[in-house]
Order: C-alpha cells, then structure tokens, then sequence
C-alpha cells in the first residue's frame, strides 16, 4: 500500500536506537525527509539517510532548538513523532515509590513529557499551516501503572492526557494528534546489560536473560513474545499516513493484549 507520504517532511524524537530508529526507517522508507533528533548519533541512525540532530531533549531548551533546526533543515513540517523516552535512571527506577527521589522525578518527566510538551510547543505553528500530524509514545504503563516505575508510568498517563487535549485543540484547526502505546519492546530498555531490565531481575535475583524469557507470560503478553520495534513503526507510518485521515484523539495500543480490560 502506498502510504502518500513521499517528499512529506517529518521529525522523530529518541531516534538512535529501539523504536525511534524504526521509525526513522520507515519513515524514510516512504519517502519522507526526515530529522532524527537524538543525544548521541548511532552508526544505525547514520545509515537511514535522515538529516541528523544532536540535542539533549531533557532540558528546557534542548526540544526548541531542536525543532527550530529541523524547520531550517526541512522548511514546513508535516508530523512530529514524539518518540524519546526511558532514561538513564533505570537503577533508580526499581526501589518503589518510597525509593524515588525528586531529582529522578523531575529526570524522568523532563525526558518522557515535558519534552514532547515543549517540541511540541514549538513545532505547532508549522503544522498548522501544513495541516500536519503529532504522534506520542506513550507506553501502556499509562493505563496500567503498576506493571511499571510509579515515575515513568505517570509520565507516560500525563503524556496520553496531552495528546487527547492536544487533539480536540488543534483537531479544528487540521492538526491531527495521535497517541501509541507499546507494551514491552525489544529494546534495550530491556535487554541492555545496564538497562531498566537487567536492574529489574538483579533486584529480584534472577538471571537477567531468564527474566526476558518470562517476562511476556509475566506481563499478560497472550502472543507470548515481546513487541518489535518495526511493529510499532508500521503503525506509527500508517497513523502518519492520509489513510488515517480521520483518526485523531486515539490511543492505539500494541501490547500483545496485555491489557484486559475494555
């Protein structure tokens, strides 16, 4: 199917790796010109073809530069795919509530929301004059919060909130917004020897890779597998695409039907 986005212009958030870089990929795939914004550039991320952005989106600044270089790289911008997210707190992430202090708090809402709040602040007069697209990635943790860091998954719920406000504001006036939400994705949030998952199963003792084995049946994952990056990203380019041209306000989840409830 021919996604009508060829010579489209588009910005993608945490495009290094995991899911931004599949992102990227479709994206440019399709023929869209794209502005990969990330901390740190990966060899990957170089071999898209995307126009490259170092910036650091956890600060106040950091999304606004970002997006004021993506406009002079692009001119208009057709979609914004809030992407970056997770962090560099993971063993900071597994102690509970009581174990979380405010500088990680403030670290973990700075890069999951209010980075998305602030690039999107900034690139809105854009799409509005192209009649663009915003999509979030969220996470399904924002629906069921106990399955991850009371932190992140209350960014996540504050960042679906956003899109849905954000929708119904903007909807008027052309711009669609969109949310997507992951369950548990082969990243390296995951599998990264120093990620949020090896911290998980050392807390609880167990061999990291024996907990990546057991994590899917654990989560409720009833395809028993974790979700692939490219999965998301196909969604991601067709919720981009006119073929969705009425969707605005949802949320869509891909979870492996971890979540139960209607």
């Amino acid at each position: 199917m021919d996604m009508g986005l060829t010579g489209k212009t588009a910005v993608v958030t945490g495009a290094s790796r995991g899911i931004g870089l599949a992102i990227v990929r479709a994206l440019t795939g399709e023929g869209m010109r794209v502005v990969a914004a990330s901390r740190t550039i990966s060899p990957a991320l170089k071999e898209t073809g995307a126009t490259l952005v170092t910036a650091d989106l956890s600060t106040a600044h950091g999304p606004e530069e970002m997006i004021g270089r993506a406009l002079a790289e692009l001119g208009e911008l057709d979609l914004l795919v809030n992407n970056v997210g997770g962090g560099d707190t993971a063993g900071d992430l597994v102690g509970g509530f009581l174990g979380t202090g405010d500088d990680v708090w403030r670290q973990v809402h700075d890069l999951n929301f209010l980075s998305a709040v602030r690039a999107t602040r900034a690139a809105v007069p854009s799409l509005l004059r192209q009649r663009g697209t915003v999509i979030n990635i969220s996470s399904n943790s924002a629906r069921i919060p106990h399955t991850g860091p009371v932190a992140y998954a209350t960014a996540k719920a504050a960042l679906t909130a956003f899109g849905k406000a954000l929708a119904e504001e903007f909807g008027p006036q052309g711009v669609r917004v969109t949310t997507v939400s992951p369950g548990a994705t082969r990243t390296s949030m995951w599998e990264a020897e120093n990620g949020y998952g090896a911290a998980v199963a050392a807390a609880h003792g167990v061999e990291h890779e024996h907990f990546l084995a057991g994590l899917p049946s654990n989560a409720g994952m009833t395809t028993g597998r974790f979700v692939e990056p490219d999965e998301v990203a196909a969604l991601v380019t067709w919720l981009a695409s006119p073929h969705a041209g009425s969707v605005s306000g949802a949320d869509y989840v891909i979870d492996g039907g971890a979540i139960k409830t209607v």
